[in-house]
């Protein structure tokens, strides 16, 4: 049984083919996440039985979640973080030599190609990912952003869209998983280091991808597929790993 990272949207999409990976050993895969999430993830990945927690400022993040998955009963529990105040995670031999996705794979003991597994990990829903699209989408040429993280909104130059397309923007409406019809159908995806961006990749969504960077390089995950960088004139400078020579 297991226990994965239940922090943030990106960290369980970058998480779900290790849990998939256990799942297939024949473990059965308990996942502690916030308890708002627990519904539509009970939809996209019913194999893994999802714990609703609470989130709050300090028990939260660990020490709930364990507690929850002992009284469970597991076996065997993996916490994935990378990092955590007051935990010594950063004692492992190979944290300051890997990105936090490859961190978590490392520990996990899953080989990092399995990260680009994502598609089989989910169950789709086609009735709620075609009317999200219907609300969404008036014009078939149109460019769909993301450009909210944690780290903030990142800014970009709309000129580079051509006249006559539109711009969608992902917003909080329905599930996560429903904007996949809506990304597919899309001529550019323009996104900033996000769960989007997560989804995106680990399931190799569309062609004329750009990357908005905003984290630090150990914080922003390995990408498998080709994407446009773009530059971010609001980057934070300690986001920033070596400095430019004078």
């Amino acid at each position: 049984m297991e226990l994965s990272s239940q922090g943030g949207w990106g960290d369980i999409i970058i998480a779900l083919p290790i849990a998939r990976h256990y799942h297939n050993e024949g473990w059965e895969v308990y996942w502690p996440i916030v308890d708002a999430w627990v519904e539509q993830m009970n939809s996209a990945a019913p194999w893994v039985k999802w714990i609703p927690v609470v989130p709050d400022p300090g028990p939260f993040f660990l020490d709930i979640p364990l507690q929850r998955l002992k009284n469970f009963k597991c076996d065997e529990i993996l916490p994935l973080y990378q990092a955590l105040t007051g935990q010594d995670f950063h004692k492992e031999v190979f944290f300051q030599h890997t990105k936090f996705d490859q961190y978590k794979y490392l520990h996990a003991g899953v080989p990092f190609k399995e990260k680009w597994n994502l598609s089989e990990c989910i169950t789709r829903n086609p009735a709620r990912e075609q009317a999200l699209y219907n609300a969404k989408v008036k014009n078939p040429m149109y460019v769909v952003t993301h450009l909210d993280a944690s780290g903030g909104r990142t800014q970009w130059d709309s000129s580079m869209v051509p006249e006559g397309w539109d711009i969608i923007d992902i917003t909080p409406d329905g599930y996560i998983f429903d904007w996949l019809k809506i990304i597919e159908g899309a001529q550019s995806i323009i996104m900033t280091d996000s769960c989007m961006a997560n989804l995106v990749d680990q399931l190799n969504i569309g062609e004329d991808r750009y990357f908005i960077p905003i984290h630090h390089i150990g914080l922003t995950p390995v990408q498998g597929n080709y994407w446009t960088w773009l530059e971010n004139p609001n980057l934070n400078p300690a986001a920033r790993t070596l400095g430019v020579p004078g």
